[in-house]
């Protein structure tokens, strides 16, 4: 039976009590989707708190000097926010919002990292108001407009340049980010002027070098090659313009597991790559080593959120297939309509029942695209049965719409048996409230 299996994709307290539901967090998936409605997206406090831990313990024990700096993208709010502060990690943001958000919590802005392609003036004047840690320049035009700005302020950030190393990571090309055709950061063949514009400007301090070559990296070779790649820059740099590197962030891109068939590397074979690569490769080149950063953002919080629809609809198609349709889909989880993400599930309220039927799992919305997922194996499945889906704790909310002016869901937070609301289910005023008539 498939059900043990999957269950390991589960957040790590899940487990199946005496009446056959999903347990999670010590909660009653089944009582949960009662209690808040549906969609509801669950969160594990003590796998996200563990996966913090694990972060911090293992490329630790490998390498002396690291910073755990969580990519907001995957999924910020308060909550999680205030929970990755008392943890001890920094905060990778992209945009003033996601650096709004840190700020309302009083997170401390010296552990905040702040990305991005396009960044604009305003943006930007908003990070050296807040005294942001590190700001990653990403091209030319940002380059001279953080000049000007930090001049204006009088205030010299300390900054990083993203190097896109032209590795390919060999995942999906929509979340491949290094590689020479990419949006993000300074080519190696034309990286050499942006290091010394950097170092010349009396209103910049230029500590490090950052890469990210993509997300859902299953090998470590891409990161080894990348980090030689980037060190033989850096040693370059240091002969012609005395660049001292600082730091070197590698990003993040960790993967983790989805389905029962794509086991994820453990957290310490990343690190232990990463960290012999850089170690080798500054001894070759006789580099000092550099305080190391890791940027993790699915790998913390992928597995501890759970998404739970409420089943409706079933369309039979004899000897074609079996529609089985839930309250949810592509307006709050988009991952498989956008780049066909595969995921499993299980019947909350029937999680010990024999998979004894084949069904595809359809959304709610006017899409036909609006597929969570195909040809899955479940116990039969009826109106009302309670649908978790594992490892939806990342990009799921991020992405979330208003599609088919769809209501975004409810986030509840679960921890010894009980669950706290993080995110109430927003109103039909919600929809209206920014309108102008």
């Amino acid at each position: 039976m498939e059900k043990i299996p999957r269950l390991a994709l589960f957040p790590a307290t899940s487990e199946i009590n005496g009446q056959g539901h999903l347990v999670i967090g010590g909660c009653d998936a089944v009582q949960l989707a009662g209690d808040f409605g549906t969609p509801l997206y669950v969160f594990d406090e003590a796998d996200l708190r563990g996966k913090c831990q694990e972060f911090k313990e293992k490329f630790g024990h490998h390498y002396g000097d690291v910073a755990v700096i969580y990519a907001a993208k995957a999924f910020i709010n308060r909550s999680l926010a205030t929970l990755l502060k008392e943890e001890g990690l920094g905060l990778d943001v992209v945009s003033a919002g996601e650096m709004s958000i840190a700020h309302s919590v009083s997170f401390p802005m010296e552990n905040v990292y702040f990305h991005g392609n396009n960044k604009s003036a305003d943006e930007l004047r908003l990070a050296l108001d807040w005294f942001a840690g590190r700001i990653v320049v990403d091209n030319y035009y940002e380059l001279g407009i953080l000049a000007g700005l930090a001049k204006e302020q009088g205030y010299i950030p300390d900054v990083l340049l993203r190097i896109a190393p032209g590795i390919d990571p060999h995942t999906h090309k929509f979340i491949t980010t290094g590689i020479i055709d990419s949006k993000f950061g300074f080519l190696l063949s034309s990286a050499e002027q942006a290091v010394d514009q950097a170092l010349e400007s009396p209103h910049l301090n230029l500590v490090g070098l950052h890469m990210h070559i993509g997300s859902l990296l299953f090998e470590t070779e891409p990161y080894e090659k990348s980090v030689r790649v980037v060190l033989e820059f850096a040693a370059r740099m240091k002969e012609k313009y005395g660049f001292e590197l600082q730091e070197l962030d590698v990003g993040g891109g960790y993967a983790i597991q989805y389905t029962v068939d794509r086991p994820a590397p453990d957290i310490n074979i990343y690190a232990q790559s990463i960290a012999a690569a850089i170690i080798g490769q500054c001894r070759k080149l006789k580099l000092d080593l550099p305080k190391l950063v890791i940027e993790p953002g699915r790998s913390v919080v992928g597995r501890a959120g759970v998404a739970l629809y409420r089943i409706g609809a079933i369309k039979d198609i004899p000897g074609v297939r079996r529609y089985v349709s839930v309250d949810g889909g592509m307006a709050d989880n988009i991952r498989p309509a956008l780049y066909e993400a595969k995921y499993e599930a299980l019947l909350a309220n029937k999680a010990t029942q024999y998979d004894s039927e084949k069904i595809t799992v359809a959304g709610r919305f006017c899409e036909s695209g609006d597929i969570l997922i195909k040809d899955i194996n479940l116990p039969p499945a009826a109106s009302g049965d309670i649908m978790a889906i594992p490892a939806c704790g990342a990009y799921c909310i991020a992405m979330a719409s208003n599609y088919n002016a769809a209501l975004k869901p409810a986030i509840v937070m679960v921890q010894d048996g009980r669950a706290r609301l993080v995110r109430r289910r927003e109103t039909y005023s919600d929809l209206t409230r920014s309108d102008v008539v």
